[in-house]
């Protein structure tokens, strides 16, 4: 099968491709940056060149975008041209070539204002049925951009799965309160509870979705490590969260205070994987407990494919501010 990745540059796009050399497939990493895991270097904003790379392709993993970062340094223009332009440019091309699968990345940023309840109120149980209500251009243009990907399932037949992906990104948070009350490994340690995924998990969650997006035709996912809470904890969780982790984990607060860390007192959200889970059969290996018992054992939690990768980073400068610009 000839498989296209866009954004091969990227940190999932490259965690793609290398993966991929390892199979039977010929595989095209297209990028506007050259890099080891590019042979195409061009733009998905370019029909014509789009074309090009569409030719005889089988399917489409759709990773390349602007993300949330480059919100202050990047125009909305640029997030339209990027992000929807290059999108549709992709799904009529494919639709063109005959492409049996589309398989688009897009985010839990696409949530939006929707995964912050009222003060007061529990803790939000995010799943695909929620709505979401964009907060900036990053959300906007990658909700428009998983409408096209519906339109195109309905008005061509083109097997169509977007999967919205929360955090892999191995950078530093941006936002800069967070990130000088906790160390940084403590962050990510955290966020394996509620809000953020393996680099390998989400290359697993990819791959499956290539296979199955022919027989479930059209459909968004949440991809996520898997929660250990319930909606029952929702409540204690937004106030309370260390004892509601204690009662799951009664070890973590040893393993914890080896290394000086802590939780953080209360979670406003959780990601709910169940229907990536049950349609695509995909199996996450990385979660809190697995998270815990490499911390105990000295082992490194990240994946060989994620250290492999490496960070990237969002822009070619520095910023007073820390990782990203701040307005």
């Amino acid at each position: 099968m000839r498989i296209l990745v866009t954004g091969s540059a990227g940190h999932l796009g490259e965690a793609l491709v290398r993966t991929l050399r390892t199979t039977d497939h010929e595989i095209i990493g297209l990028d506007v940056l050259d890099s080891a895991f590019t042979n195409r270097v061009g733009s998905i904003v370019d029909r014509g060149y789009v074309k090009q790379c569409m030719r005889g392709v089988d399917a489409v993993i759709h990773t390349a975008t602007l993300h949330k970062p480059h919100v202050i340094t990047h125009s909305h223009q640029s997030f339209v041209d990027t992000n929807i332009t290059g999108t549709l440019n992709l799904l009529e091309e494919a639709v063109s070539a005959g492409v049996r699968s589309f398989v688009f990345t897009s985010t839990t940023s696409a949530f939006g204002d929707a995964l912050t309840p009222p003060a007061n109120a529990p803790a939000a149980w995010v799943t695909e049925d929620i709505k979401p209500v964009p907060k900036n251009i990053y959300g906007v243009t990658k909700t428009a951009a998983e409408d096209l990907c519906q339109l195109f399932h309905r008005n061509h037949g083109l097997a169509c799965l977007v999967l919205r992906t929360s955090r892999f990104f191995p950078e530093e948070d941006d936002h800069k309160p967070l990130r000088q009350a906790y160390p940084d490994e403590n962050i990510k340690a955290n966020e394996f509870l509620y809000r953020r995924v393996e680099l390998e998990d989400a290359v697993s969650a990819h791959l499956l979705a290539i296979e199955k997006a022919p027989s479930i035709g059209f459909g968004c996912y949440i991809i996520s490590a898997t929660t250990p809470f319930t909606p029952d904890d929702l409540l204690d969780l937004r106030t309370d969260a260390p004892t509601i982790v204690h009662r799951n984990f009664p070890d973590y607060k040893d393993i914890y205070a080896h290394r000086g860390w802590s939780l953080f007192p209360g979670i406003e959200r959780v990601y709910v994987n169940d229907r990536a889970r049950h349609d695509l059969g995909w199996r996450p290996r990385y979660d809190f407990r697995f998270i815990l018992d490499c911390l105990q054992q000295g082992l490194e939690p990240r994946s060989a494919l994620a250290r492999a990768v490496g960070a990237k980073g969002y822009h070619g400068q520095q910023f007073a501010e820390g990782p990203y610009p701040v307005e």
